[in-house]
């Protein structure tokens, strides 16, 4: 039998500890990434959006993100996607047609730094002329200065990953009927018949 910790071996003091800092870290629940937060966050939101609503969204992107809780969603799949530069960019352009005159240089040339130049943090999918063209828009900066680029932008993304959204596991669900919180009839394995609730939107983990 062990007299005290001063008799115990380095060794066993150092697989002590060990044990110790796992059974430590195992006790833990880290928070889940900001990023991943903000998703589930916005996927509440838009979780409780009208069935009609939704049904808007089907018959042009432009129904979809000019509405609040469209762009919110359809952001939280640019973000699964890891192609959200591209509906912050047509953000930022919406943004910058309100800014004042006294402001716009400064706005404008910190857009194009960040989405526009090349290799900029989030640069998106412009052919060499539009990105020229938008580079000389800077010289006489006005509220059209980005029209050409974010018009080449909102294409892009209304016949690619509008298509994909359209199909998305996020749509889909979004687009059932909600259930105002009562229990899936397939969870009652034959309780009830599964008529009586309807259809079952999932929830989000």
């Amino acid at each position: 039998m062990c007299k005290g910790l001063a008799a115990l071996p380095a060794t066993c003091l150092k697989s002590a500890k060990d044990i110790k800092h796992k059974i430590g870290f195992l006790l833990q629940k880290p928070d889940p990434p900001q990023d991943q937060k903000t998703l589930k966050e916005k996927e509440k939101v838009v979780n409780r959006v009208p069935i009609a609503e939704i049904e808007k969204w089907k018959t042009s992107f432009n129904n979809l993100i000019k509405n609040e809780d469209g762009l919110k969603a359809f952001t939280s799949f640019s973000q699964s996607e890891y192609s959200q530069e591209n509906i912050e960019f047509w953000e930022a352009c919406e943004d910058f047609k309100q800014t004042s005159v006294d402001k716009m240089n400064v706005k404008a040339r910190k857009i194009f730094e960040r989405y526009v130049e090349v290799d900029s943090p989030s640069e998106v999918n412009l052919d060499s002329a539009t990105r020229e063209l938008t580079r000389k828009n800077l010289e006489r900066c006005d509220s059209s200065c980005f029209e050409e680029a974010q018009s080449k932008i909102f294409t892009l993304m209304e016949k690619d990953s509008y298509r994909r959204f359209l199909k998305s596991k996020l749509f889909l669900e979004l687009s059932q009927p909600l259930l105002d919180n009562k229990p899936c009839s397939l969870e009652k394995k034959g309780k009830r018949h599964i008529s009586d609730h309807g259809q079952c939107l999932p929830s989000y983990a």
